[in-house]
């Protein structure tokens, strides 16, 4: 079978591997589509932990069970299911064990025609979403549903504001805060996904390279309830700023580095909170599907591709006009 594997160097390869098999406890499933993610690029650079090369990557996929290795898991097979990514979280639901990863590295992964992994990774597809649209939501859903609802506690009728809207993960939370019922703001430094937000029903957009402070028309509104961010840096003092009192920053990544300084001031004052946060939970990845199917929600796409262009496709990630996911046509 074909599957994208790295090779040492940061090359990635589409090459012929050897088919996996459905032994005791586990599944293979005939991959249907993957989604492309900044982690695989990070993964490809180098730049994440336990890295193997030889391995396939990808951690977004949806397909139909091909064969089971037990016959109790049997009625499992020709479901179209999408995949779990999480792999060992642990027992605490608030905080990853040590051994916690995800699935496309070191655990081989969804950028291949066919994928095993154990019978409790498995959940139905969303019934209203094709395998394409699927194939967008576990990594990037998961994060944005933890972010919002666990970490975030996000309530109908609050501001939240997602940065750095069009990205995988900004994009759901985006849809996720919609549907909870929240007045929705979005930043980002492309006019065009701005445009695109408003038109998705914004309450107002922000584009952080042309104004160095956030627009009155914000602060005339109380300000936020709360902030998700990704890229961190010293534009968490501006968030900060912008916060009602008991405001919360839930940040999922630091792309822009740490801030140099932090404005602790405003934040004991106005008992502000900095949470972190990652990829959720198991239950909080079933949750986030009976979300997505109870409110119908449908992932952005950016585009859609076959799976012979997803070497060359890795780039295009990080590329500025990018508005939702890149997804692959296995």
């Amino acid at each position: 079978m074909k599957a994208l594997v790295l090779r040492e160097g940061g090359k990635i390869e589409l090459t012929e591997v050897a088919k996996p098999v459905a032994t005791a406890g586990r599944a293979l499933i005939k991959i249907k589509a993957a989604g492309l993610n900044r982690r695989d690029d990070w993964i490809r650079e180098g730049k994440y932990p336990n890295i193997k090369f030889g391995g396939t990557m990808g951690s977004d996929g949806a397909g139909v069970v091909e064969a089971v290795g037990d016959e109790k898991d049997q009625p499992w097979v020709g479901q179209e299911v999408v995949i779990n990514p999480n792999i060992d979280w642990g027992p605490d639901p608030e905080v990853q064990a040590g051994k916690y990863t995800i699935l496309g590295m070191p655990v081989d992964g969804t950028f291949a025609e066919y994928i095993s992994v154990p019978i409790d990774r498995l959940h139905h597809k969303p019934f209203h979403l094709d395998f394409l649209q699927a194939a967008a939501l576990p990594l990037g859903g998961l994060t944005a549903f933890r972010a919002l609802f666990r970490r975030g506690e996000l309530r109908a009728g609050q501001n939240v504001l997602i940065s750095g809207f069009g990205g995988g993960v900004a994009q759901f939370a985006f849809l996720f805060a919609q549907a909870a019922g929240a007045n929705v703001y979005v930043s980002s430094g492309s006019d065009e996904k701005l445009e695109k937000a408003l038109k998705l029903g914004a309450k107002g957009a922000y584009n952080y390279k042309k104004q160095a402070s956030y627009p009155d028309l914000w602060k005339t509104k109380g300000g936020f309830d709360l902030v998700i961010d990704s890229a961190g840096g010293d534009q968490i003092n501006n968030f900060i700023k912008a916060l009602k009192p008991k405001g919360k920053i839930v940040f999922y990544g630091a792309t822009n580095g740490l801030p140099g300084k932090l404005d602790m001031y405003r934040m004991f004052w106005n008992q502000l909170s900095l949470l972190g946060s990652t990829m959720g939970n198991d239950n909080e990845f079933s949750e986030m599907l009976t979300f997505v199917s109870k409110h119908q929600i449908r992932p952005l796409i950016d585009s859609i591709r076959p799976f012979s262009k997803i070497a060359e496709s890795f780039p295009d990630i990080t590329r500025p006009n990018k508005a939702g996911k890149i997804v692959f046509q296995v």
